[in-house]
């Protein structure tokens, strides 16, 4: 296990290289790693495992780039995207739970699906009202091309606010 992790911490940044690279970068390589001194945490291990770590800790970067790459051929290891998640373990005796996951929508989308031909020039000053920017015929252009979205990404409450005040003068909306 400790090798496994190892090796996973030496092998994680390094992508698979040719041959060709492997020479190319051989002679920056040369110096072995310096590895730092661990925050006053002294761990203690068998002789066998001293050995191996510095011997694994004295190797150049070539050499730890062959010998991920043969570690991955030899023990038939697959490549691990970067950031993938492991699933720890469950304790002996501790039943699977599954967790229901609830999202919670935050954005919403008003959309003016149709509305009442008499009161259209109610709903049109209402546009011009609550969208900014807008003028009496752009205003008249957006309530005509109805069914089209008022406001999109905005807050449950803005959402409701704009149902009501819509529906007051004749529009029939929608929140998404």
């Amino acid at each position: 296990m400790l090798l496994n992790n190892t090796l996973r911490l030496v092998g994680r940044h390094l992508q698979p290289v040719s041959k060709k690279t492997l020479r190319m970068y051989s002679a920056a390589a040369a110096q072995p790693f310096t590895i730092p001194e661990p925050n006053g945490s002294v761990l203690t291990s068998s002789p066998k495992l001293e050995k191996l770590y510095t011997e694994i800790t004295a190797l150049t970067m070539v050499e730890v780039a062959e010998f991920t790459e043969l570690l991955k051929v030899r023990l038939n290891l697959k490549d691990v995207p970067m950031g993938a998640m492991v699933a720890a373990p469950v304790a002996a005796g501790q039943e699977d739970e599954e967790e229901v996951v609830t999202t919670v929508k935050t954005s919403f989308t008003v959309k003016l699906m149709k509305f009442d031909e008499k009161q259209k020039v109610a709903l049109i000053k209402e546009v011009k009202n609550v969208l900014e920017g807008m003028n009496l015929v752009q205003a008249k252009k957006f309530v005509e091309s109805a069914p089209t979205v008022i406001k999109s990404d905005i807050g449950k409450d803005e959402a409701e606010k704009l149902k009501e005040a819509f529906t007051k003068v004749g529009a029939e909306c929608v929140i998404d």
